[in-house]
């Protein structure tokens, strides 16, 4: 999309194009390879124009890393990955991967914190052994499977699901901004998933309609062949309408699937994601609430020391201090993050406006053109098959 492409500040360039899907090696082992030009003039980078080579766990690695350095952004979703082995080369899925890699890449080139990324960079420009190496050093969150990592947000998303349902009741904040922008994204999330449901039906509608208008079609044609007069012809001019009206039914699903039903299901998994990132905020407010309690607790206990003139007094002092010093950063890392949230979720309105409106517009205009085509198709066969009842 067009919207995710435009540079971070007027007059900066950095544009990413994922493209050229191969695959690479036989069996479970094997994998899809995908073409990465990034155009840029940002000084950072190591010349205009770059050309990499990268592969899904590349990807990943980008978005992990992302994640865990960048806390309070909404780092956005990768494309998922298909759990059934005769659907993963399929050329439909690898097209929906390679454009839903696309729109990662360029969401991130587009932000204005996370294209300043040196993890994006590395990822940008690095061959591909470094990168593979880069990648294996990686020790911790970011050694995770990224059906792990998932899991991991499934569990955080649970975690938050819960203290909303009232099923928990841990150390939370309370604040009505805080407890507007849960609901939004709750019930965001449940409206888009419900939208897409109806999408993926839409398609599959489509499909289904367009295979058997084919089939119609061949058995009229056939039928039509044991006809030597007019009614011959008209049943072997129905038959070749109806193919074409088939031809345009099942181009108009691959339409509707690309522009429509994946557009609505990746913003599925950007509210999944943004689900995690308010996950970290409430650990970070339980930690910045915790801490704070305790220091307190340890103020008292100080005041009793140097009233009784104890010589614990000077170690005591010691760990008072550094815990005041690691609570006052707890403070901070939570406000940080409540200060991008807030930031984040207005570029996320902004941005999911845009690019829903684009795919709805979409979405209308095919269901225009294919009424219009059918209905003219039709309109076209009505005369003949009138003059051959007549």
């Amino acid at each position: 999309m067009e919207e995710s492409r435009r540079s971070p500040k007027s007059g900066e360039l950095l544009r990413v194009t994922v493209s050229d899907p191969v695959k690479i090696g036989n069996g479970v082992q094997s994998y899809i390879s995908y073409r990465l030009i990034t155009q840029t003039n940002l000084p950072d980078y190591n010349g205009s124009e770059k050309i990499v080579i990268r592969r899904y766990s590349d990807f990943v690695w980008l978005r992990d890393r992302l994640f865990e350095r960048y806390k309070g952004i909404f780092i956005p979703p990768l494309p998922e990955k298909s759990a059934v082995e005769k659907f993963r080369f399929s050329a439909e899925f690898i097209e929906m991967r390679r454009q839903g890699l696309d729109t990662f890449v360029n969401r991130i080139a587009s932000h204005p914190q996370l294209h300043q990324s040196d993890d994006l960079r590395l990822f940008l420009q690095a061959d591909e052994e470094t990168m593979e190496r880069v990648r294996a050093q990686d020790i911790g969150l970011f050694k995770k499977k990224p059906g792990d990592l998932m899991q991991m947000f499934k569990d955080m998303q649970s975690k938050v699901s819960d203290v909303v349902l009232g099923k928990e009741k841990p150390v939370e904040e309370s604040t009505p901004e805080y407890e507007k922008m849960k609901h939004y994204f709750f019930e965001l999330e449940e409206h888009l998933a419900e939208a897409q449901k109806h999408a993926f039906r839409l398609v599959k509608r489509h499909r289904e309609l367009g295979q058997s208008l084919s089939e119609f079609g061949k058995a009229v044609k056939l039928l039509g062949a044991c006809e030597d007069d007019s009614l011959g012809k008209a049943f072997s001019d129905l038959g070749t309408k109806s193919e074409a009206i088939s031809t345009k039914l099942q181009a108009e699903a691959y339409h509707l699937l690309m522009n429509f039903e994946e557009p609505l299901k990746d913003y599925v998994r950007a509210v999944q994601s943004i689900k995690a990132t308010i996950a970290d905020r409430a650990t970070a407010f339980k930690q910045h609430c915790e801490l704070a309690e305790t220091v307190k607790l340890k103020e008292i206990n100080l005041d009793k020391l140097m009233l009784t003139r104890s010589d614990k007094f000077g170690e005591a002092e010691k760990e008072f201090r550094e815990l005041k010093e690691e609570s006052e950063e707890a403070t901070r890392r939570f406000e940080t993050i409540v200060g991008m949230m807030n930031e984040e979720t207005t570029r996320f309105q902004e941005q999911k406006t845009a690019e829903m409106g684009l795919a709805f517009h979409e979405f209308a205009k095919g269901q225009a053109r294919l009424a219009n085509g059918i209905a003219e198709a039709w309109r076209v066969l009505i005369p003949k098959l009138e003059a051959c009842s007549s």
